[in-house]
């Protein structure tokens, strides 16, 4: 019985073509939207992610315990060097760094700026730093070079400085003396947000390690090549990491950034969900009109000694068979769509700018999908699970007909 129930069930498909075809393309146009939604979504995840990593934060970040809830610049690792080797024995790493941070006051005559100086390795932080790796003057720091300072372009413009100038920093000794430098700007940094050009002042750590008389590193950088890795890989290096320190991921780090992403996502999935929605309605309606218009020969199945579970299973085999077809439509209608948003990108450029900037994370403006193989799993998801869920009232609706009454009715 559960053979014929199949190849009745293919049959029936086939017997109304222009309701096939509509549900088909409903479905279809449904997934359509919903893989191009996704898609956006888990690209602009990316985005999300990779702008804050490189904004300065890293995928992971080995800290000192207790920066967590302190935040102090002063704190440095227990043990730097077995912390950075820890870090690269981990599997996908695409760049490692160490710094340290202090608080500063830049002063060029009676001009003073205060900021957080960061102490660097001029060799890996372009690497995982984006807003250095193209200055808009001038250059980058080299290694084993002193005494020399890059700084963002509001600072230079607030200081009155240029290239070649030299400006004095201040700080907090080790002892709790001020303690002060020289030191001679050689390059010029403009990200396009003044918040974050106003608080960019690079030196060796070296310099800053002089300068403070803490001369340890204070964090370990960490750039992945998958984000999504994160949480794997920070299991993997915290048992790794000295006594005395921890690791931390993005998130943590810049918690508020990382709350805006959450909430983005949100709506955007209420979005995704709204869609899937409508699909559902749609599909659930097409087949409860096709039961509706073929009672009278459900009646007769059902004389004729069909069972109940029989007439559900052939009910829900014609979802099944809509949602595959409509999955093989949305599909063939949405990856080309995908695939061109995932090489040409998404340009809000015209409502953002050049560049948009939220607690010191410059965003591009352009957004690029996700395009890969869980696509497909996605689809046959959404439209078979769209289609089961639509066809269960209409298969409950066909198990309960009662033949005489709708022989009589169809009289």
């Amino acid at each position: 019985m559960a053979l014929v129930s199949s190849k009745y069930a293919f049959r029936s498909v086939g017997r109304n073509f222009r309701r096939t075809a509509l549900s088909i393309l409903g479905i279809g146009i449904g997934c359509t939207l919903a893989l191009v939604t996704e898609s956006i979504n888990r690209g602009r995840d990316e985005l999300f992610a990779r702008m804050g990593a490189l904004s300065g934060a890293g995928h992971l970040r080995v800290v000192p315990q207790g920066w967590r809830l302190r935040r102090d610049p002063r704190l440095r690792l227990a043990d730097g060097l077995a912390d950075l080797e820890a870090a690269r024995t981990l599997p996908a790493v695409e760049a490692i760094t160490v710094r340290a941070r202090a608080q500063v006051l830049l002063a060029m005559g009676t001009h003073v700026v205060a900021l957080e100086m960061v102490g660097v390795d001029p060799e890996n932080e372009p690497s995982t730093n984006r807003f250095v790796r193209i200055l808009e003057r001038g250059r980058y720091l080299t290694p084993g070079e002193r005494g020399a300072a890059v700084v963002g372009r509001a600072v230079a413009e607030r200081l009155r400085v240029d290239l070649d100038d030299e400006i004095l920093a201040t700080a907090v000794g080790k002892d709790g003396d001020i303690e002060a430098a020289l030191y001679r700007i050689v390059g010029i940094v403009a990200t396009g947000s003044e918040e974050v050009d106003a608080g960019i002042c690079h030196v060796s750590l070296e310099d800053l390690g002089a300068l403070t008389g803490l001369a340890n590193a204070a964090e370990v950088a960490i750039i992945l090549k998958d984000w999504r890795q994160t949480d794997a890989a920070r299991a993997l290096l915290a048992p790794k990491v000295a006594a005395g320190d921890e690791v931390m991921t993005w998130g943590e780090i810049a918690p508020d950034f990382k709350g805006h992403m959450e909430q983005d996502k949100a709506a955007s999935r209420f979005v995704g969900f709204f869609i899937i929605v409508i699909v559902l309605l749609g599909v659930a309606s097409a087949q409860l009109a096709a039961v509706l218009e073929r009672r009278r020969e459900f009646a007769v199945l059902s004389a004729l000694g069909m069972q109940a579970s029989h007439m559900v299973r052939l009910v829900l085999q014609e979802g099944l068979t809509l949602g595959l077809l409509g999955a093989a439509l949305g599909f063939a209608l949405g990856a080309p769509l995908v695939w061109h948003i995932a090489t040409a990108g998404l340009d809000f450029r015209e409502y953002m700018g050049t560049s948009y900037a939220f607690q010191g994370v410059i965003l591009e403006p352009i957004i690029y999908t996700d395009f890969g193989f869980w696509m497909i799993p996605y689809v046959l998801f959404i439209a078979l699970g769209a289609t089961l869920a639509a066809s269960l009232y209409p298969a409950w609706f066909a198990a309960r007909t009662d033949p005489a009454v709708a022989l009589r009715v169809a009289q």
